[in-house]
């Protein structure tokens, strides 16, 4: 339980505000870096578009550069894990199914990387899975998709995000999920004590929040990338999960400065009062595909809504894989299964 706990309410000694959009501007534009190379064959556009909310979103568009745009391509909307931006996992993704023939679009959540929204860092289990259906809008408008084969894949936390989204949007015909974690099924795990518990310390934030007039946000990562050194030393009094998070956002393999990890305390409400995966039946007869490594600590999320979700699914395990494995391992990923599923259900 304390895993759990963990992960949902972080404890830290210090809390910062929110920076004006200027400088969040200016330090998003200085920092900005991918993971992984661009493949030569693939071209990278920066590109924004709204949410419902009327919240500008920031994305990249990926396409083949032998491309013809005046035909009509199947195309991809691909989301971080939790915490994470367009620049780590989406962009291997992405640059290499754009390869394959995919219009693929990455994108930061509102409050988060290049997106709009104050106070940064906010997290909302609504908002998250309507950047999905706000990706569908901005797809269908380019004369170069057809909108009428348009998929998701969600990492991780965005895995629970896009199957929500596609609970009530038909417009998205096929949905991938990689290591997924739904991040509003927390709640069932805790027994009524904890649970209790949890929500007292969140309200006794909200007040100090309101004093305050911005909210806490406890940054888990740190603002440059570690040694391996230090990280094995940080790794060495952590228990799991929280060790392999460093493994990968916390080195040079994942670090990106706009994802510090962890979200406002108190958003942590929002997840407690959300339940993304209620209506996963209702995905059908679209199809789903469960993607997880054999060695994940996270399984029994994609397990779990396998057996709630109904036909066509599928679960699709990578051999010797943990979670993060399939954020950035290209000898990890299936993109062949993932081509496979999209060409064949985006017709």
């Amino acid at each position: 339980m304390k895993k759990i706990l963990f992960l949902l309410f972080a404890a830290a000694v210090a809390a910062v505000g929110c920076a004006s959009k200027g400088q969040i501007k200016e330090e998003i534009m200085e920092n900005r870096h991918y993971i992984q190379p661009l493949n030569p064959d693939v071209q990278r556009e920066h590109v924004s578009f709204k949410n419902r909310y009327g919240i500008t979103l920031a994305g990249d568009l990926y396409t083949a550069k032998n491309m013809d745009k005046n035909a009509k391509y199947p195309a991809i909307i691909v989301g971080a894990p939790y915490g994470g931006v367009k620049e780590q996992g989406p962009c291997v993704y992405a640059g290499e199914l754009a390869r394959r023939g995919f219009v693929v679009l990455t994108f930061d959540q509102p409050f988060m990387g290049e997106s709009g929204g104050e106070p940064r860092h906010v997290s909302s289990a609504d908002m998250f899975a309507e950047s999905f259906s706000a990706g569908v809008d901005y797809l269908g408008l380019l004369k170069f998709v057809d909108r009428n084969k348009i998929g998701v894949i969600g990492i991780c936390g965005s895995g629970g995000f896009a199957l929500s989204a596609a609970q009530v949007d038909v417009r998205i015909k096929a949905v991938a999920t990689a290591s997924m974690y739904d991040m509003t099924s927390f709640h069932k795990r805790m027994s009524k004590e904890e649970l209790q518990k949890a929500k007292e310390k969140l309200a006794a934030q909200r007040w100090i929040d309101a004093e305050n007039g911005y909210p806490q946000y406890i940054p888990s990562f740190p603002e440059k990338p570690l040694t391996k050194e230090e990280s094995d030393k940080v790794q060495q009094e952590l228990p799991e999960p929280d060790a392999e998070w460093f493994r990968f956002y916390a080195v040079p393999r994942g670090h990106h400065p706009q994802a510090r990890g962890g979200f406002t305390t108190t958003s942590d409400a929002s997840m407690l009062n959300f339940k993304a995966l209620d209506y996963i039946d209702e995905i059908s007869p679209r199809p789903i595909l469960f993607i997880i490594g054999d060695r994940a600590h996270s399984k029994f999320f994609s397990e779990e809504a396998y057996a709630a979700a109904k036909e066509p699914k599928e679960i699709y395990v990578v051999k010797d894989a943990e979670h993060i494995d399939l954020y950035d391992r290209t000898d990890r990923i299936p993109f062949d299964k993932l081509e496979d599923f999209f060409k064949t259900n985006l017709k």
